[in-house]
């Protein structure tokens, strides 16, 4: 009896969860989103919501733990060093000025911090990260069960300005497109290319970037983290001439942001169908991978 109203639950719970990821899809994106046969990237984000329970995503999206995976597959050089880990700050700042206050467990806790009065907003915001269970509202199921925690680091921008954030999507451990992230701190846009630094989302007013100097590396490395997976988004920066890791990420945007134009989340969406099909996929979501510590196949420092 127990274990039959234990079913009954659960079935009501994934209904409930169906029911909600596809109403706010709908809300979005005006349309709604075709679950059972997904055609797109911002539909392919949602089935995997609701799909994908590969015990790797805890780790990976945990922004703390995935400095361990990709220096064991990249070399530490690659990784931005954690100064201070905990689960509440300290009142007084420890570290020089300027740093970043993250948290280990959701997506968007950043706070920049070049001031006293930087850092004391920070702890707010803090407190209230460590309030939040992310993911929960929009089934990001990858985020469930990462600890709770903050991080330091180092700032790794140029005087007031942040970092190009360089986002490499990597579709069955081949990376396609690079989207290039433009004044993230102020009038936030991007432009995406692919491989060939071939623009392929809409024409604007800004004039195509340079290819950053480490693009090679930066795709090297991409499809190293990105191998054994449908899809991911591998996220990095270019500092002082040399690549940097930034984070992984399996769900961008939610889904819930337009991808433009409508060729290119068709083409996306299309490349993603195409990589879980793939026997080092597993057929479907991410294929065995090795633990960290047995992953290491040279640096590529």
């Amino acid at each position: 009896m127990h274990r039959s109203l234990r079913h009954l639950v659960r079935r009501g719970e994934d209904r409930v969860r169906r029911l909600r990821v596809l109403l706010i899809f709908a809300w979005r994106h005006r349309r709604l989103a075709d679950l059972a046969s997904p055609t797109t990237l911002t539909e392919q984000v949602q089935r995997r919501k609701l799909e994908d329970r590969n015990p790797w995503l805890h780790q990976l999206a945990d922004k703390l733990a995935v400095k361990d995976h990709v220096a064991a597959l990249l070399g530490t050089r690659w990784v931005t060093p954690t100064l201070w880990r905990g689960t509440e700050l300290p009142a007084e700042s420890a570290w020089p000025l300027p740093f970043v206050v993250k948290s280990r467990h959701g997506c968007g806790h950043v706070r920049v911090v070049r001031d006293e009065r930087d850092y004391r907003r920070a702890r707010r915001s803090a407190r209230r990260w460590m309030r939040q269970r992310y993911g929960a509202w929009l089934d990001e199921w990858g985020y469930r069960d990462i600890p709770r925690g903050l991080l330091v680091e180092p700032y790794i921008g140029e005087d007031e300005r942040l970092p190009v954030d360089f986002k490499l999507f990597v579709f069955g451990g081949r990376v396609r497109f690079v989207q290039v992230h433009l004044d993230r701190a102020g009038d936030h846009r991007w432009i995406v290319f692919d491989t060939g630094w071939r623009r392929v989302s809409p024409a604007s007013a800004d004039p195509d970037p340079a290819p950053p100097r480490t693009l090679g590396q930066m795709i090297e490395a991409a499809e190293r983290l990105g191998a054994g997976f449908d899809f991911v988004r591998v996220d990095l920066y270019e500092v002082a001439g040399r690549p940097l890791f930034g984070e992984l990420t399996f769900y961008p945007g939610s889904g819930l942001e337009p991808v433009r134009p409508a060729t290119l989340d068709a083409e996306m969406g299309r490349l993603w169908a195409e990589a879980r099909l793939l026997p080092a996929n597993g057929g479907g979501e991410a294929g065995a991978l090795p633990p960290p510590a047995e992953a290491s196949g040279g640096s590529l420092i």
